[in-house]
């Protein structure tokens, strides 16, 4: 069975959970050819291992606080925070609290 997804003009909620945050799970809101929209949920102490990505991304958190390290850059991302990496950044991160955050990636395409 196909997840859905958000289509063309829909709005999409990213308010934050705020007592929802401690029972929701991460959910993929748009995913189309050129583009990702993921709200990742992390539990406080929750670690997301080194990793990179292709495309442009942008971290913004919603509610809660975590570390994010970007190559061997620390910083502390609370509500209203945002951080954007060029594609192919390594970077982690660690949910100091329950969080919630908006994770938006520009896909890139390998050339015919």
């Amino acid at each position: 069975m196909a997840i859905p997804h958000a289509k063309p003009a829909e709005t999409i909620d990213v308010s934050p959970l705020g007592a929802e945050l401690k029972n929701a799970r991460t959910t993929t809101l748009v995913k189309t050819d050129s583009l990702e929209v993921i709200r990742l949920v992390l539990p406080a102490g929750k670690d997301i291992k080194p990793h990179e990505v292709p495309g442009e991304v942008t971290v913004q958190c919603l509610e809660g606080k975590v570390t994010f390290r970007a190559g061997e850059v620390d910083c502390e991302l609370t509500a209203g925070k945002l951080i954007y990496l060029a594609g192919s950044d390594a970077h982690s991160l660690r949910a100091v609290e329950d969080s919630s955050l908006l994770i938006t990636i520009l896909l890139q395409h390998k050339s015919s």
